[in-house]
């Protein structure tokens, strides 16, 4: 992925599963880089930035294939200001807010 770029790599990925009906988006949080997203049981450095994952999850809810999403992983407990939550929830309305697959 680091080598195509996360947008490509996604690309590739959704011309893959789209072949077949439908295809199911999960997401676990902590696929995103310790360093800003703290609020997850197993933390490790090297992880999606916000923009990563949001042109990922804007390619893969932007096909027409997406049968649905869903979200894991987030521990609350482990943001009490709510920052984290807030950026989260931030990204993932972005990347909702599609009607079609980016150009």
């Amino acid at each position: 992925m680091r080598a195509a770029g996360a947008r490509e790599a996604a690309r590739g990925a959704v011309a893959r599963l789209a072949e077949r009906e439908g295809y199911w988006v999960h997401l676990d949080v902590d696929v995103l880089d310790d360093a800003i997203m703290p609020a997850v049981d197993y933390r490790q450095p090297g992880g999606l930035s916000w923009a990563e994952l949001e042109d990922v999850l804007r390619t893969a809810l932007g096909h027409e294939r997406a049968a649905g999403f869903d979200v894991t992983i987030f521990n609350p407990r482990l943001d009490p200001s709510g920052t984290v939550a807030g950026r989260l929830t931030d990204c993932l309305r972005r990347a909702l807010a599609v009607e079609g697959p980016p150009v």
